[in-house]
């Protein structure tokens, strides 16, 4: 192992710890078991930590909220950059109106961003810190782009997409690429989105280093060859990115079948009362439930009750809910979009479908309810490719080494 002992960064992410996130926490605590210290900042407060498991409580008590600086804090961070670097803050401001483009409702977000960027350049001053790793290239990123602008620290950032390739513009991703000092990508889909929007002389910049999970935590469950109902699964923020209406669409013609099934929803989001009546209006209430946000301490006892895991999504970058659901051998149904044909091969780690086909997810998961020997061998299979390319020890691995070829070179 690379002694790391004297490599030490900060860690930026919007919210942390987050119960979507979790990816993150396991990171953080791999990258530091290989020897790198790492402190984290988040923009945002974390949330109801009553609901945390007992590893989130014990970062969110070490974590630096930025928030929490309110607006005199702001204020005064600003005024001291001011004293001392005068030039600085000029440039920070510049830079923050160049960014807004002469709108004035972005500028005033960039204001505000520069303010954020100001209260961490005087946590990182205090902590002896000289760079910044951002996860997501989402506004926290915009307020490392601030911060590097004016303070004497670098930044790097892991993309993750694909909601960052949307909006270019809005993000400023082009502007963050140029400024930071290197890009991890989760997937091959994400590096090419960003050379996409970059020159050739930006692409030494990018690293590929996957998220990955903890096989060990994330055991096989026991394989049910002929349940009286099938456990179906879908874990995901309710959004209309992840595709749960085409699920229930698929649900539909499943019960119209006669099928016998129980399709569980762990996650919460600004769709769930939508998605709820849609169920209603379809005559699943019977085969469906909405279980909201569950932390990681009860996650398992969804998994292992499941005998089908189902991802409908019109967008992702690779999903660490797959990954988990694969670690625990159970077959996945999902589609085969952005970076998840990275991680599942039709028909060998899994099946996969084409986004908004209600017909083909249908048939898929039918086909998996028919054949016990396929969802057995699909889920062998499916923990097999998670262990080789998507095991956390690796995947932290792969981390650790991108810092040291990156931040130990001058």
């Amino acid at each position: 192992m690379t002694n790391s002992s004297s490599l030490r960064i900060g860690y930026l992410i919007s919210k942390y710890p987050a119960v979507s996130h979790t990816f993150i926490l396991r990171e953080i605590a791999a990258v530091r078991q290989r020897g790198i210290a790492v402190e984290v900042a988040s923009i945002n407060e974390a949330g109801d930590r009553k609901a945390m498991t007992q590893a989130e409580m014990d970062e969110a008590a070490s974590t630096f909220y930025v928030k929490q600086a309110g607006a005199m804090g702001a204020l005064k961070a600003l005024a001291a950059l001011g004293l001392r670097h005068p030039g600085k803050l000029f440039a920070g401001i510049g830079l923050a109106f160049k960014l807004g483009r002469m709108e004035p409702r972005r500028t005033l977000l960039c204001m505000f961003y520069l303010a954020e960027a100001a209260i961490l350049a005087e946590w990182m001053r205090d902590r002896s810190l000289n760079h910044l790793h951002v996860h997501f290239a989402t506004p926290a990123a915009t307020v490392a782009l601030l911060l590097k602008e004016i303070a004497p620290v670098t930044f790097s950032m892991m993309v993750h997409g694909p909601d960052e390739f949307y909006d270019v513009s809005s993000y400023y991703l082009a502007e963050k690429i140029t400024a930071a000092r290197f890009v991890v990508c989760i997937s091959f889909f994400a590096q090419s989105q960003l050379m996409k929007l970059s020159s050739g002389s930006e692409w030494q910049k990018f690293d590929i280093a996957r998220l990955g999970v903890d096989c060990s935590h994330f055991a096989p469950r026991p394989f049910r060859a002929s349940p009286e109902v099938f456990e179906i699964l879908c874990v995901g923020r309710l959004v209309a990115a992840k595709g749960q209406r085409i699920l229930i669409e698929a649900a539909e013609q499943l019960a119209r079948l006669g099928r016998s099934f129980q399709l569980r929803f762990v996650g919460d989001g600004p769709d769930r009362n939508d998605l709820k009546r849609l169920v209603e209006s379809k005559g699943l209430s019977a085969h469906a439930r909405f279980e909201g946000a569950i932390n990681q301490d009860r996650i398992q006892e969804f998994y292992r009750q499941a005998d089908i895991f189902a991802l409908a999504s019109f967008a992702e970058g690779i999903p660490v809910v797959l990954m988990e659901a694969m670690a625990m051998e159970i077959p996945c149904v999902s589609t085969a979009i952005n970076g998840i044909p990275e991680l599942i091969r039709d028909g060998v780690d899994g099946l996969l479908v084409a986004p908004s086909d209600a017909d083909g997810l249908a048939a898929a998961l039918a086909r998996l309810m028919d054949e016990p020997a396929l969802r057995e061998s699909i889920g062998k299979a499916g923990r097999q490719r998670v262990l080789e390319s998507y095991e956390i020890s690796a995947s932290a691995d792969r981390l650790r080494d991108v810092f040291e070829k990156r931040l130990r070179t001058p």
